[in-house]
């Protein structure tokens, strides 16, 4: 059975006021999902420069897999910074090497062995990436048994209606938080109705397995035909929320894939994320306590 877990689209550097960190919730998700025990490979393109070089130093010291192609496009790079009263703003650097992945065979044969892959709307902002991931999704094995999860992610104003249906029309599983749901309801034209009738909508209307709602400190519901699962946000002393939303996704894929039910994978996935909400940084490393619920 092929076993290998994708996280596909954007790898970039955040800079940071204190410095700049490594981002992009592909690498992120399949960081965790290796954690699991998973063959796990973050796919994305950085450029031929320093910046590049660090990326994928940073990947080989968390020995996580990578399929990074080197592209004639700076690497990604989004400046933050704050606002007076300390609110932070971005600004995503467009036309860069995240921008421009390419469809290669390398590629291709990977799709071939892939079990479940993640992909987001801000990768599809360029023509070109968007085209890769579509082909990438289309060249998955076909068994019934693969997982194409779409995490909306919206950023600025990096997305349309066209791709997002496209992308819900391609996926299996849906992720998405309560913001994100009242801008998509607006976008479709479902205003007026509460969050939980709109996901049932959506659910229906893209004939998906599952959708996962997450609303913060709200807590998190996930959708299945006929079955909604809710879980309580923990009460926890927040480092930092970077990557938390990234380590929910991906520990809920593996659960699944070991063969949880969903409610127990909601369960593991919410732990999971309150936890790399106490540490500093996207990419913690899990206790052992955590990891031997999947064995």
């Amino acid at each position: 059975m092929n076993e290998i877990i994708v996280g596909m689209g954007e790898a970039l550097w955040d800079c940071l006021p204190e410095g700049k960190k490594i981002g992009g919730a592909p690498a992120n998700f399949a960081y965790h999902v290796s954690q699991f025990g998973f063959n796990s490979r973050v796919v994305s393109a950085v450029g031929d420069d320093p910046l590049g070089d660090e990326i994928l130093e940073v990947f080989a010291e968390k020995h996580l897999h990578a399929e990074i192609a080197r592209v004639e496009y700076p690497t990604g790079t989004v400046q933050v910074t704050l606002d007076q009263v300390g609110v932070p703003q971005y600004e995503i650097k467009e036309n860069v090497a995240w921008d421009n992945i390419p469809f290669t065979d390398s590629l291709r044969d990977l799709a071939l062995r892939t079990r479940a892959v993640c992909f987001g709307s801000l990768a599809q902002r360029n023509v070109v990436s968007r085209a890769t991931i579509n082909r990438f999704l289309d060249a998955m094995p076909d068994t019934g048994n693969e997982l194409k999860i779409f995490d909306i992610n919206l950023r600025q104003n990096f997305y349309t209606r066209e791709v997002l249906c496209d992308s819900m029309s391609r996926c299996n599983i849906l992720k998405i938080n309560d913001e994100e749901l009242v801008t998509i309801s607006r976008i479709f034209g479902y205003p007026g109705i509460d969050l939980q009738d709109k996901c049932w909508i959506l659910l229906a209307k893209y004939n998906l397995k599952m959708l996962i709602l997450t609303c913060g400190t709200n807590g998190s519901y996930v959708f299945t035909p006929g079955v909604v699962s809710f879980q309580e946000t923990p009460k926890v002393k927040v480092a930092d929320t970077v990557g938390a939303g990234d380590s929910f996704t991906a520990t809920f894929t593996a659960a699944i894939l070991r063969g949880l039910p969903v409610p127990e994978a909601h369960k593991l996935a919410v732990e999971v994320s309150a936890y790399v909400c106490t540490q500093s940084g996207a990419m913690p490393v899990l206790p052992q306590a955590i990891l031997d619920r999947l064995k």
